[in-house]
């Protein structure tokens, strides 16, 4: 089975994008000789996802810091730009620290002494409305400690500024009002300054920042002997003469072999932002250069480390045990009884009951994953276990419009094929092709994505026909800051009693499939 995605060429060399898929808001440590990653994870549960690396370009997800979305309440139907925003990743005291900011609740702080966990309660550092962007320091010099976040105009009425604080060494409180490290406003041609990283180098204090906005924007890097300022600044990597749209917002990591490299994503509509990792030098006046003279690259030579297995964050699933793999998330907290517990292969959904069936986006109790590639194919199984009348399960490629195809129980209580989508316009969805009958309540269903996120649809009700191609293309659409998701989910009408369970089984993401 090939992979989706390949950045490892195997030849001591490596193609950007090194992850292809929609982890945005990339920070980096080095811990030793392991690296790791944390990313935007917006409404999903769990969120906060944790990827482990050994040279920067093969990564593999470990696990997630944040098992529930809080307040509670605000979580329990999906809000998919929402929640979790551009976190950073640190470590100090023999602990990892993630800081993020919640544009509607403030800036929150977790830690735990090994990354995969058990991971401390979310800590509500500073409250207040758009406060995003946050980023802790601790001077190792000093002992001192610092925070520096950004605004959303948004909720707050303030952007183009970071803002920065003391903050005790435990990390739990600041030590005063705040100040204005760098306003933008008075800087000539930039706008949208955000995603602030902070750092200790050769005797200054760096906050690497993107300014621009998220399609084509630049990264930028201010200094300043004292934390207060005042920063100088510099564009230090833009897109110039490349393809690479917008690269920007990310971290910087020095190796153990002492080279410095830089992580940032682009933006890349329906499919989220990737991530590509640049190698960074330092001119003789000391600031950083980022790429081949401050344009991004699109394959390089490997970072200096051991060996690794080519490997990327994985996409498929068996659901061995009748449990799910690390790569699936909710659309908002889960609730007990959305899964069905078995001893065998295979995963078994709830028919969760709702009078909202007839829109996938605003279900909590879809299970999603990111697009793995920018050209790919994905096969699943799925039988229907109900003869519920409106009872349906089904594949989706859902975003601010979404298209599905599965089994749904006629009011004869017969399964039969569906295929259905809506537009981003559009609060219902209907037929994108005709129904027809699928013997034996089982189909096996099929999605190849081309470029532009093109998907087209297949199923095979197992009558001998093989896979049959359903409805027209549909083009996949992001939500405004998520790239689009692939997801499972089950449903039944409103109502009262037992609703039966839906079957899925062989998940499959392959390689690029043939054109359409």
């Amino acid at each position: 089975m090939t992979m989706p995605w390949r950045a490892d060429l195997g030849d001591g060399t490596y193609r950007n994008p090194v992850l292809n898929a929609d982890w945005s808001d990339p920070d980096v440590v080095r811990v030793g000789d392991d690296y790791y990653l944390t990313a935007s994870s917006f409404g999903r549960v769990p969120g906060l996802p944790l990827l482990h690396s050994r040279d920067l370009v093969n990564w593999t997800l470990v696990g997630h810091a944040l098992d529930r979305l809080g307040p509670d309440a605000d979580f329990a139907v999906p809000r998919h730009d929402c929640g979790v925003w551009a976190p950073s990743l640190r470590h100090h005291a023999g602990r990892f620290w993630i800081f993020w900011g919640d544009p509607d609740h403030g800036i929150q702080q977790i830690n735990a002494e090994d990354i995969r966990g058990p991971w401390s309660a979310p800590h509500l550092v500073k409250a207040g409305k758009g406060l995003i962007d946050a980023c802790p320091l601790w001077d190792e010099e000093t002992g001192e400690a610092y925070l520096v976040h950004a605004w959303a105009k948004s909720r707050s009425g303030i952007k183009n500024r970071l803002t920065g604080h003391r903050m005790s060494p435990d990390g739990r409180e600041l030590l005063d009002e705040g100040t204005t490290l760098v306003d933008a406003d008075t800087i000539p041609g930039w706008f949208t300054l955000e995603g602030p990283k902070l750092y200790r180098h050769d005797g200054y204090f760096w906050i690497f920042a993107p300014a621009g906005g998220v399609e084509t924007g630049w990264q930028g890097a201010f200094r300043s002997r004292t934390f207060a300022g005042p920063y100088e600044e510099r564009v230090v990597l833009a897109q110039g003469s490349t393809e690479v749209n917008g690269p920007h917002q990310g971290g910087w990591v020095r190796t153990a072999a002492g080279e410095d490299w830089f992580l940032h994503f682009q933006a890349r509509g329906a499919y989220g932002r990737v991530v590509h990792l640049q190698p960074m030098r330092w001119d003789g006046g000391g600031w950083p250069v980022i790429g081949d003279e401050g344009e991004p690259v699109l394959g390089h030579r490997r970072p200096k480390a051991p060996e690794q297995t080519v490997e990327a964050p994985a996409s498929s699933d068996d659901f061995p045990g009748g449990r799910y793999g690390r790569q699936w998330q909710w659309t908002a907290n889960p609730r007990t009884g959305w899964t069905v517990g078995h001893g065998g292969d295979g995963l078994r959904l709830s028919c969760v009951r709702t009078a909202y069936a007839h829109d996938l986006r605003v279900l909590p109790n879809v299970l999603v994953q990111r697009l793995p590639a920018e050209e790919f194919t994905v096969e699943v199984g799925i039988t229907l276990d109900t003869g519920e009348p409106g009872a349906k399960a089904g594949l989706a490629v859902l975003g601010d419009a979404f298209s599905w195809i599965g089994l749904e129980a006629g009011a004869d209580g017969k399964a039969r094929l569906v295929h259905r989508y809506a537009e981003s316009v559009a609060e219902h969805e209907r037929d994108a092709e005709h129904p027809r009958p699928a013997p034996g309540a089982a189909v096996r269903v099929r999605i190849e994505v081309t470029r532009g996120a093109r998907c087209r649809f297949y199923a095979d009700t197992g009558d001998g026909a093989g896979f049959r191609a359903s409805g027209q293309v549909f083009a996949a659409t992001p939500w405004r800051w998520v790239g689009a998701l692939l997801g499972l989910f089950a449903t039944a009408p409103a109502g009262n009693g037992p609703s039966g369970t839906a079957g899925f089984t062989a998940f499959r993401t392959t390689g690029r499939p043939r054109n359409i």
